[in-house]
């Protein structure tokens, strides 16, 4: 899958959760918050897919979701991803 296609899985991976996803400016990569009761994974729009995606695949396994299906492919990515941020 191109870096393209799992965040494109990831954002509707997070939407099939309840958790919303929003792209803003700032001084910050992202990551899952839960704000007036909303859960959502904030994004820094500049970043490049790569690094979006792996942000998102971050805040996905804050929340947990070893209880639902993923595509194999994605749920490689997003333990691969756990696995590299740990290691920082």
């Amino acid at each position: 899958m191109t870096q393209e296609q799992i965040l494109s899985e990831l954002e509707d991976l997070a939407g099939n959760c309840g958790i919303g996803v929003r792209y803003e400016k700032g001084d910050f990569d992202g990551g899952f918050c839960v704000l007036k009761a909303e859960r959502i994974i904030v994004v820094n729009k500049r970043l490049a897919t790569p690094r979006r995606a792996s942000v998102l695949a971050q805040g996905l396994a804050e929340v947990g979701i070893d209880e639902i299906y993923l595509k194999p492919a994605v749920r490689e990515y997003i333990e691969d991803e756990l696995a590299r941020a740990a290691r920082s």
